[in-house]
């Protein structure tokens, strides 16, 4: 059984002040994953024992970033997908390992007024197409802030938020095309109908403390790994930022 975790920290050096690496230690994975780590080369010195570590820095200071931490040691690393103009942001990493591809995603925002959505779109069609090659080898897990609320079930307020970044029709049905391409959303699959089930909440007006929030951070599997899903956990009881941790619990 592998233990894996997801986590959108929203600056790894804030999180470390407000308790990560004791979340770290209880929740004891075998690969553990950071989004917008927000990080350049050297300015914080964290590799837990036992662990090798990978990073992703975003050209631009203070921006985006992924990491991964991981027991066993990947066959080989990738940063990126090799696209020039999705590479400077430092949004992927991708492991091998000798049964499956693993991926840490920190999906680009649509943001306000959906201005990136265009790029957004480009994003998606161009990371599904990466997925899909490296599937034809081995199955992939990839996990991250996908900035996305799939369906109405996935957000507090679907109606007031229809349209707006992470639930407009366009990121949605992306969202869809890329299930449909042969992949599981893990939590999902396991739990159909759970409502209330969020990982991201505004930082305004005490969203978390009354649970108005979303699910925008993903476990997804290639569909052949699904049966071989045994949990999905979301972790609302961790704090340190406005995303709390999600966890895959896989026999692979």
């Amino acid at each position: 059984m592998k233990k894996m975790i997801s986590w959108n920290v929203n600056g790894i050096r804030a999180c470390v002040q407000k308790g990560f690496l004791e979340s770290f230690a209880a929740l004891d994975a075998d690969i553990f994953c950071l989004q917008e780590t927000k990080l350049q080369a050297g300015q914080l010195d964290l590799l837990p024992e036992g662990y090798h570590a990978y990073w992703n820095y975003a050209e631009k200071k203070g921006y985006s970033g992924t990491a991964i931490f991981t027991k066993e040691e990947p066959i080989a690393v990738f940063n990126g997908m090799d696209i020039q103009k999705h590479d400077t942001e430092g949004r992927l990493i991708t492991l091998e390992f000798e049964r499956f591809y693993f991926i840490t995603c920190y999906t680009p925002n649509a943001q306000d007024g959906l201005r990136r959505l265009d790029y957004r779109m480009q994003w998606e069609d161009d990371f599904r197409a990466y997925l899909l090659s490296l599937d034809k080898s081995k199955p992939v897990i990839f996990c991250g802030d996908l900035n996305v609320a799939h369906q109405e079930i996935d957000l507090k307020n679907p109606k007031t938020n229809r349209g707006n970044p992470g639930f407009s029709d366009e990121e949605r049905g992306k969202f869809s095309e890329l299930l449909a391409a042969g992949f599981t959303d893990s939590f999902r699959y396991l739990y159909p109908d759970v409502t209330d089930a969020y990982s991201w909440w505004s930082y305004r007006f005490h969203a978390r403390e009354k649970n108005v929030g979303w699910r925008i951070d993903y476990f997804v599997v290639s569909n052949r790994l699904a049966p071989q899903i045994a949990d999905a956990k979301i972790h609302p009881e961790i704090f340190g930022s406005d995303h709390c941790p999600v966890e895959l619990d896989i026999e692979i």
